[in-house]
């Protein structure tokens, strides 16, 4: 069978091209540089999330304010005030980062290995997405071949394919836990692929690619020269599996391969999506030097008073303290969501998640994929509750599907899942099924 193509055109001045997108691989045309097309997911949550009255499609854990932060310290006995330097004259300030936040940064990188990550292979950036963009803009050319972890985030796959480069989805299989098949990654690689790009712990489903799997895929690069990219944006968010299973994922900086990427942030796993900090990471200082060249084109430097704040909340006497507090929040929250599924099981079934935020739920009536762009309208509309339909975010074949964040505030969650229960029982069965391709 062939697959399914939904084609996506948008007019660049006198150029008129168009992007392709199918099931399997995204292809650009004359591998010519192209404006992306529009970022689905960021489209959704920038028209709903500021009327929703109970956000379930949130993705950070609970967002906090600088008083709560300083209180994650040990004895807490700093206030908010104290986590920046008020007299600090407020220049560009260290070009690549600040340099306490950076040294805790390899401190982090370098705990489950022998040799110690630079604090100077670490850049600042303005939030992961950003990060993101600086790795792909900095390494990628038209004409490359990229492999891409999917489902996952729409940058990872849009901006390569926008900067002429020729993309591959390495799909992840819902019935095994949503693993890929490495088979098929090592079927993908060609003479001109660049890099190969995880999402670990992955974005939507909470699913992670346990150790042994990484393993495989950096010998594997390790022999073809190919970069492994990972964003660990939900790391070290792990509520499901603990560091003492042997397929406890660890970051990819940590399997002995120095071609490879992090990327990360304080939004996810760190509860501080306001200050707008994250990272780019290697062990390959030509990498980062690359990366560097991108950078001063777009960034320059990155806010003293963010990273005033990030180097605090990452400092040893705080993040033990506020990871805890997210771990156990997503565990409790977690529970709640699965018993709510349970409940409504004649309509909804999952894979639970190991890691993250966020939880990839299956609706169906008689056997069919509700149409998820209906359903979360009119639960949004009738309840104030915010999911996210799968198909519209992460692809066409994910009819029925709903991304559900439950790092949210456990009120907000349990409040948000009893309304999102009552339009179930009187509202879900007019709903209409997705339609056949």
């Amino acid at each position: 069978m062939e697959a399914t193509q939904l084609v996506l055109p948008f007019v660049l001045g006198l150029h008129n091209k168009k992007i392709e997108f199918t099931l399997n691989s995204i292809s650009l045309r004359n591998n010519k540089m192209t404006p992306p097309p529009p970022f689905s997911v960021e489209q959704w949550m920038d028209q709903y999330e500021t009327t929703a009255k109970f956000n379930l499609a949130e993705t950070c854990c609970a967002s906090i304010s600088l008083t709560e932060l300083a209180a994650f310290a040990d004895g807490g006995n700093k206030s908010a005030s104290e986590l920046v330097d008020l007299k600090a004259i407020q220049n560009y300030g260290d070009i690549r980062g600040n340099k306490e936040l950076r040294t805790n940064l390899a401190r982090l990188y370098s705990s489950k290995t022998g040799t110690p990550l630079p604090a100077e292979n670490i850049l600042i950036q303005p939030g992961a997405i950003s990060a993101n963009f600086l790795v792909l803009y900095g390494l990628i050319k038209p004409g490359d071949h990229v492999i891409c972890h999917h489902p996952t985030y729409q940058q990872l796959y849009s901006v390569p394919a926008s900067l002429g480069a020729e993309v591959d989805l390495w799909k992840s299989n819902p019935v095994n836990d949503w693993l890929p098949d490495f088979d098929e990654l090592k079927a993908m690689v060609k003479e001109n692929t660049k890099l190969i790009i995880l999402n670990n712990p992955q974005n939507p489903t909470g699913q992670i690619l346990p150790k042994t799997l990484l393993h495989q895929i950096i010998d594997f690069a390790q022999l073809h020269n190919i970069i492994v990219f990972s964003d660990e944006v939900y790391r070290p968010v792990f509520h499901g599996i603990t560091p003492v299973d042997p397929e406890f994922p660890p970051s990819i900086l940590s399997l002995g391969y120095p071609n490879t990427i992090a990327t990360g942030s304080l939004s996810k796993a760190y509860s501080l999506a306001g200050i707008r900090v994250g990272w780019v990471a290697s062990r390959n200082a030509e990498l980062i030097e690359k990366c560097a060249l991108a950078r001063d084109y777009t960034t320059i430097s990155v806010s003293q008073l963010d990273q005033a704040v990030a180097a605090h909340a990452l400092a040893p006497d705080t993040i033990h303290g506020l990871l805890g507090h997210n771990i156990q929040l997503c565990k409790t929250n977690l529970e709640l969501l699965e018993k709510w599924i349970i409940k409504h099981d004649e309509y909804c079934s999952w894979t639970k998640p190991r890691a993250g935020t966020t939880a990839f739920v299956k609706f169906e009536r008689d056997g069919q994929p509700i149409d998820a762009v209906a359903f979360c309208k009119a639960l949004q509309e009738k309840t104030g509750v915010m999911f996210l339909p799968g198909n519209y975010g992460f692809g066409d074949e994910f009819k029925g599907y709903v991304r559900i964040g439950f790092a949210n505030r456990t009120n907000i969650i349990k409040e948000g899942l009893a309304e999102a229960s009552k339009f179930m029982k009187k509202q879900f069965d007019d709903l209409p099924v997705a339609a056949a391709d």
